[in-house]
């Protein structure tokens, strides 16, 4: 029995578990305060929130940790949960995506831990211990783009993206997607542009949108995700009729723009520890990929920026993404739940 924590900030962490989870072959039970997916290949433990209870009270511990509030009954019963799990099924392994918490949680239960990896600067003391007591760290990134996870210490400062504590046990695999891979868009002009937004918030706003619609008439824009009333719980349908994708920088975007092959305008929006900011700079310094990178939405030059766009080649994501991040991960957690 394997357990997969999903946490439930946007969407991208749970999509990626669907993806994983679907390659494992394993008894697997996924751990989470989001819903049942549908389609999830096992059981689901259904955990409360730990972040609505509004005491205000330190929830670091001192920097040691990222979220556990003090006297929060939703903690305390999400943690209880866990640990019958534990005690009742004797998992194999854990896989967290992400806390550190769970994972110190899970490790102090003598439960072996795979911890998904974020892009990042991620040198803070609770990252350090969650990828300390990790027996293996997947990051869902190709292995050319190790530099979008910098994790500096003491003992290594300035040391690049792959610090000592990590050498050995990180693990690029690749983006993972839950939509399989097309041959991708060859080039050709840009006449159907859809603008994904994030489950966790930011993208481009309204305003924004209509000012690109005047700039380019004769192209068609649609909106997916940019609200509640045009939410898709699957964009890649969308993305796949698309001759170009307009969107936020976060890791299961840019997943399902690779996966499907279109070219893409990326604008990083602020996240904590520059997370859409490491992976936008590592696609701005990548060769050959089909994406440019901005700074901001608003802009008066979109006409020749879709030139632009209709010349580049979509296949290229290959790079990125060749279909086989989610078998490379699953192959990982088989490995360290079969070796304790």
């Amino acid at each position: 029995m394997i357990g997969y924590y999903v946490h439930h900030h946007g969407r991208g962490h749970l999509r990626r578990a669907c993806a994983i989870a679907a390659r494992l072959g394993v008894p697997i039970t996924g751990i989470s305060s989001l819903a049942r997916p549908e389609g999830w290949p096992g059981q689901w433990l259904q955990l409360e929130r730990d972040d609505v209870s509004g005491h205000g009270r330190s929830e670091t511990a001192d920097g040691r940790l990222h979220w556990a509030p003090k006297h929060d009954a939703g903690l305390r019963h999400r943690m209880a949960k866990i640990a019958a799990w534990i005690d009742r099924t004797a998992p194999d392994a854990m896989v967290v995506d992400v806390s550190v918490e769970v994972a110190l949680f899970a490790r102090l239960h003598g439960v072996p831990v795979v911890s998904i990896a974020l892009p990042g600067v991620r040198s803070d003391h609770a990252h350090r211990l969650g990828f300390d007591v990790s027996d293996a760290i997947i990051g869902a990134w190709p292995e050319w783009a190790m530099g979008m996870l910098r994790v500096d210490t003491a003992d290594t400062p300035g040391a690049g993206p792959v610090a000592q504590p990590l050498a050995g046990k990180l693990f690029a695999v690749g983006a993972i997607s839950v939509q399989a891979n097309s041959p991708g868009r060859t080039p050709a002009s840009i006449h159907r542009v859809v603008v994904l937004g994030g489950g966790g918030g930011g993208g481009m706003r309204e305003p924004e949108i209509l000012a690109a619609r005047a700039q380019t008439p004769g192209v068609e824009w649609i909106e997916v995700g940019t609200s509640a009333d045009n939410w898709s719980p699957n964009p890649a349908d969308w993305l796949g009729r698309a001759s170009m994708v307009v969107s936020h920088a976060g890791q299961g975007a840019v997943a399902d723009i690779s996966a499907v092959g279109v070219p893409a305008l990326v604008v990083p929006q602020e996240r904590p520890f520059r997370e859409q900011i490491m992976t936008a700079h590592t696609l701005s310094r990548a060769d050959g990929l089909p994406v440019m990178v901005a700074n901001s939405f608003a802009r008066n030059d979109w006409a020749q920026l879709l030139e632009r766009a209709g010349q580049l080649d979509g296949s290229n994501w290959k790079s990125w993404n060749d279909g086989h991040g989610a078998d490379r991960a699953a192959a990982v957690i088989r490995d360290i739940a079969g070796n304790p």
